[in-house]
């Protein structure tokens, strides 16, 4: 039988929102990647993360189609709930390198680099309005993480995330895709995204981007 923690990961401050994520803490339960493979297929969460060493830190990413070297809401997830079982870790590693986490009340936050996120395309649009009316995918192919200034002078952005490979229509938070338009923008922000959603980001002086919101258990 293999325990499986299901959260709702960057909530709204309402605690609305959040990006499903699927969390199997023994990762020695699930050691095959085929098997791996075929449970974050079979649960269709954008992401789900096995831990496989805790005193480590290492960790191990799947979408429903793919290993992953780097994501931001699978981390900031499985972080909020090590630290609700008493265990709140200090790195953690994915295969991209290791990431630091910290803790600031409600809010969880991972730091890591915009060169270890999967290429995908950042498109800004006139209005939040225009990124509000698009379909749920756009037409063409690769990530696409669309955006638009709801308060520029704020660093308030309107985003929608669209994986486009055939698995996950619509992405609801995206950590990874955060910390990349941070990067191109090179300026903190607090980005609203999918259906109720809220990323918050930091740009620390060696370059590295931390990527922060709230984690909540989802319940059935």
């Amino acid at each position: 039988m293999i325990e499986l923690d299901v959260l709702r990961v960057f909530c709204g401050p309402d605690g609305s929102g959040g990006n499903p994520l699927g969390v199997v803490r023994d990762g020695a339960a699930v050691p095959d990647a085929a098997a791996r493979a075929a449970l974050a297929a079979e649960l269709g969460f954008s992401e789900t993360v096995f831990l496989d060493d805790e005193a480590r830190g290492t960790v191990d990413i799947h979408t429903p189609s793919s290993r992953l070297p780097f994501a931001g809401h699978p981390l900031v997830g499985l972080a909020w709930l090590l630290r609700s079982l008493g265990r709140p870790p200090r790195t953690l590693r994915p295969p991209a390198g290791a990431v630091e986490v910290g803790f600031e009340g409600d809010l969880t936050w991972v730091r890591g680099r915009a060169a270890w996120v999967p290429a995908r395309t950042t498109r800004r649009h006139a209005s939040a309005a225009e990124v509000d009316a698009l379909p749920a995918p756009p037409p063409g192919e690769g990530w696409l993480y669309a955006w638009a200034w709801q308060d520029e002078a704020a660093g308030v952005v309107r985003a929608r995330g669209f994986p486009r490979r055939g698995d996950v229509a619509e992405d609801e938070a995206t950590g990874a895709a955060a910390m990349l338009l941070t990067h191109e923008l090179g300026r903190p922000l607090d980005i609203r995204q999918g259906t109720g959603s809220q990323i918050l980001t930091r740009v620390h002086p060696d370059g590295s981007i931390a990527v922060g919101g709230r984690v909540r258990r989802r319940t059935p």
